[in-house]
């Protein structure tokens, strides 16, 4: 499909630099694909009376790590800032980053973290990598010289929480974003971006929708950094997705099995859980256990077997997030409900408010 499909204006003043708080308090769009009444305004905590006995709600558990990086490279006394995002963890040294200004690193090249910026250094000592490979558009595998857990504490003192552009382009990260850029369900290191729906729950809207009969169930999805790359080819069947690493235990698959099979709905808290879902689902419909990499890529066409309800955010313009849901609920769908809040100023992207889709039920 033409990428260009995917596309919208969005005036700049409706990205959210901050969320609203108490974090149940964002506005709701609630979208019905085919009815009467297509699209309602509400608020995140009218979730309880949107959803019914029996529906299960999935969320991703993940939790962000401090995944940005400033060192220095240095060749002799010729020495480059260099600013890295790690996206995908290769095994107990290695990682795969997203590296600015990239065409300054080479293979071999030394590259020392953590005392890049003035007036801060790493807690634990330098952390230093050595340049393993340099590939396309911005992508360098770093080998550390640190592994495992002496790794992961290293990479705590030194890095910052990765905010998305649109975010940090504007503003410094801070203290607040430590607690705002992690879900109430963060407990599985390993994400470099939030997975945004599961950012408005708070503990009264969990036992609100716990009373409603409302089952809650956890997944882990380690989001990516590519995940939210934009589209750069014409048309999609041109794009490579990122893999990124999830995990669906059995005993939750079964749970997910079981409310289908008594005509509840499986309600996806964000695309990241949609994602892995559709991944674990056999052609007969079923859920199993999920172990490892998923590239999955969801555009119109594609048929849900998984879910059969979608809380997200608003995306950004060309994004495979937006091809996501304009399959899920339908482009002429999504283009309405985008234009619908876009003029009600709606508040969008990470810390912005959220979308739910809910599709007559099959």
């Amino acid at each position: 499909m033409d990428v260009s499909l995917f596309d919208f204006d969005l005036p700049e003043e409706l990205i959210a630099l901050r969320p609203v708080s108490p974090r149940d308090s964002a506005r709701l769009l609630v979208v019905r694909p085919g009815s009467e009444r297509e699209l309602e305004d509400r608020t995140v905590a009218d979730l309880p009376e949107l959803l019914a006995s029996g529906d299960a709600l999935v969320v991703n558990a993940t939790r962000v790590i401090p995944a940005r990086l400033f060192g220095r490279r240095r060749r002799g006394e010729a020495v480059a800032r260099i600013e890295c995002l790690l996206h995908r963890r290769l095994d107990g040294a290695r990682w795969r980053v997203f590296a600015r200004p990239a065409k300054k690193l080479a293979a071999g090249d030394r590259v020392s973290f953590g005392d890049a910026r003035e007036g801060q250094a790493c807690l634990l000592g330098r952390l230093d990598a050595t340049v393993a490979e340099r590939g396309a558009e911005g992508e360098v595998t770093l080998a550390f010289d640190l592994s495992g857990p002496d790794l992961d504490a290293a990479i705590a003192a030194a890095g910052d929480i990765p905010l998305p552009p649109y975010i940090a382009g504007r503003r410094a990260a801070d203290d607040a974003d430590e607690r705002d850029y992690q879900t109430m369900f963060a407990r599985e290191p390993g994400a470099v971006a939030a997975p945004t729906a599961g950012l408005h729950f708070t503990p009264a809207l969990s036992q609100a929708l716990a009373a409603r009969g409302v089952a809650r169930h956890e997944t882990v999805l380690h989001v990516g950094a590519g995940t939210f790359l934009p589209v750069k080819a014409e048309d999609t069947d041109d794009h490579r997705m990122h893999a990124e690493f999830g995990v669906l235990d059995a005993e939750t698959a079964e749970a997910l099995n079981e409310t289908k099979a008594a005509g509840g709905r499986v309600v996806a808290v964000g695309t990241t859980s949609a994602r892995l879902l559709e991944s674990a689902v056999a052609t007969s419909g079923l859920i199993a256990a999920f172990s490892g990499e998923t590239d999955i890529f969801i555009t119109p066409g594609f048929r849900f077997r998984a879910i059969d309800a979608l809380m997200t955010n608003f995306h950004l313009p060309r994004s495979t997030l937006m091809m996501l849901i304009s399959a899920f609920a339908g482009l002429d769908v999504v283009k309405r409900a985008y234009a619908h809040a876009v003029e009600q100023r709606y508040r969008f992207y990470s810390y912005g408010d959220a979308c739910l889709f809910l599709p007559e039920r099959r």
